[in-house]
């Protein structure tokens, strides 16, 4: 019985995951044949055939119908500093974890299409949100610093080690965008923010430690 209850379950998520991730490649299609402010949430469900309620459900801004990975996007450094092996100091934990990102292509640290790129460039309220995001992402790494032996109780020491090892991200991913919007090719972009994340983070050589 209760094997039936975590196999249905289970379906039930991969259900919606497949729902949202649907809803979010249609309406990135529609944004990107008639632009951002052209189109409408009632025009996305119905493309994608579902009610207008399901698209807020799954996605309460609409922003977030391109910049869909919020969750995970805001998430990305205070989970890699806590799950960092015993000993590891942050620095190199967020330096391993950028080495990583950037070969795997991760849309976290800017990997996309051109026109994807040119899209959230181009919108004032797209490029809002990621502005946002990126904030977020920084408190975050805060407040897991915060929770950090060395830094402990000490909020001020927190936010000043997560705004440099956050900005160090954020400079990144602007690179990574103007690279792609100049023309360059994956490899390309990847063969570049790989050697410009070691310099990053040799620049930053004593942060969290």
């Amino acid at each position: 019985m209760l094997a039936g209850v975590t196999i249905d379950g289970s379906l039930r998520e991969r259900k919606k995951r497949q729902t949202r991730q649907s809803i979010s490649d249609i309406a990135t299609r529609l944004f990107l044949e008639r632009g951002y402010e052209r189109v409408t949430i009632a025009e996305i469900a119905a493309a994608a055939g579902v009610a207008k309620m399901t698209v807020t459900n799954y996605f309460p801004r609409k922003e977030d119908l391109v910049l869909d990975i919020a969750e995970e996007f805001v998430a990305l450094l205070a989970r890699a500093v806590a799950e960092r092996p015993a000993g590891e100091p942050v620095r190199d934990a967020l330096r391993r974890r950028y080495a990583e990102a950037v070969a795997r292509r991760e849309a976290a640290v800017g990997f996309a299409g051109e026109p994807f790129v040119r899209l959230v460039e181009d919108s004032p309220a797209l490029a809002a949100r990621l502005r946002e995001l990126f904030d977020l992402r920084e408190r975050a790494l805060a407040a897991q610093l915060a929770a950090e032996p060395a830094t402990a109780g000490d909020d001020l020491t927190a936010r000043l080690v997560a705004a440099q090892l956050a900005g160090a991200y954020r400079v990144l991913f602007a690179e990574a965008f103007r690279l792609i919007r100049a023309g360059h090719d994956e490899e390309q972009v990847a063969g570049i923010l790989a050697e410009a994340g070691a310099r990053a983070f040799d620049l930053l050589a004593t942060a969290g430690d």
